[in-house]
């Protein structure tokens, strides 16, 4: 009797687990239970466990956790929306900084062989442009290029500042902009010009051209307007600071709305500006066009990385002490939402499969 009875729960489990009723996702790559990457795909580092999260935007889980080495701080996505790109950075890290760039196959979920850095220091800030990888190598006071077709870095230049933290590469015209969290600076660098084929013409700047902008010491995140003016949180005295690429000099700061601004990112239409803090359990949103505070949205946590939705609806806040990300819902100002997290999630990516 007893062994008909397990015989028969046997069977049934087995006829459930084979419709897909019970049957758990097969753990892939021996690390984490997977379900099939969704596209988009909103992609979280988990910095403390050192793991980057694929998230279902829809239903707000998990759906995959890939390791990705020590210390992952920023993430960028290449523009196929199958690879993504996550910092090693390390740069206080009891056993040195970082000097790699992990590698993660988003569709198989699995890592891939590093970006290896050396002698380059400490890679942070990340950007993915023109089919190339763009960061910023803390520790070494440089930026530099990595191209996946060739597997190669191609281009390094040094910034001569301290703590050389974020990078954006803008191509209309083509500048690349860098703020220096030591120094107070922010960088931008224009390449030399270009000669029209065919047409001699005298090389007035043969080299690369560097401006650095004072700003104020602890300068981190920053986003661009799109009448070009780039908008610097300034984290040590919580301030803004607005810099006029074309002039290349600041033309605005904007004071005591933020405790430690720590990441800036503007809304789709960049009438707002959201602004993270590390000593503060609110999200601040600044009016670009006023440039004074709009709202000031209560999070629970202090919060760092800013991401917000391709649709423009959401924004996502990483909250780093919290374990978790908060989903902001644009049309009302509020938390509609938060996605548990493993341990220190900060640098967020989408993930668009062209």
């Amino acid at each position: 009797m007893r062994f008909t009875s397990l015989l028969a729960m046997a069977l049934l489990a087995a006829g459930f687990a084979a419709a897909g009723g019970a049957a758990a996702p097969r753990a892939r790559n021996g690390f984490s239970a997977a379900e099939e990457t969704p596209n988009p795909a909103l992609l979280v580092l988990e910095k403390e466990d050192g793991t980057l999260a694929i998230v279902d935007p829809a239903t707000l889980q998990v759906v995959a956790r890939v390791p990705v080495g020590r210390d992952p701080h920023e993430v960028a996505v290449s523009e196929d929306g199958k690879t993504a790109y996550a910092s090693n950075y390390s740069f206080f890290g009891s056993v040195g900084p970082g000097r790699t760039i992990a590698v993660v196959d988003l569709v198989a979920q699995k890592p891939l062989p590093p970006v290896e850095l050396s002698p380059l220091l400490a890679p942070h800030g990340l950007d993915f442009a023109g089919g190339e990888l763009y960061f910023t190598a803390e520790g070494s006071k440089a930026i530099g290029r990595y191209n996946p077709a060739t597997k190669k870095i191609d281009w390094v230049m040094g910034t001569g500042q301290d703590r050389t933290h974020m990078v954006r590469a803008l191509f209309n015209p083509e500048v690349i902009l860098t703020t220096n969290v030591s120094s107070g600076t922010v960088s931008i660098f224009e390449p030399p010009p270009t000669r029209p084929p065919g047409r001699e013409l005298p090389v007035t700047r043969p080299d690369w051209s560097v401006t650095v902008v004072p700003v104020t010491t602890g300068s981190e995140g920053f986003d661009v307007t799109p009448d070009r003016q780039m908008w610097v949180a300034d984290a040590d005295d919580g301030t803004i600071s607005i810099i006029d690429i074309a002039r290349k000099k600041v033309v605005a700061t904007i004071t005591d709305q933020v405790k430690h601004a720590n990441r800036l990112q503007f809304t789709r239409d960049a009438k707002y500006a959201l602004v993270s803090d590390l000593m503060s359990n609110d999200l601040t949103v600044m009016d670009v066009a006023t440039r004074g505070v709009f709202k000031k949205i209560p999070l629970g946590s202090p919060s760092e990385g800013i991401l917000i939705a391709p649709d423009g609806k959401r924004a996502f806040v990483a909250l780093g002490p919290g374990n978790a990300v908060a989903v902001i819902d644009l049309a009302t100002w509020t938390v509609a939402a938060k996605i548990q997290t493993g341990h220190g999630p900060d640098g967020m990516a989408w993930a668009v499969r062209r």
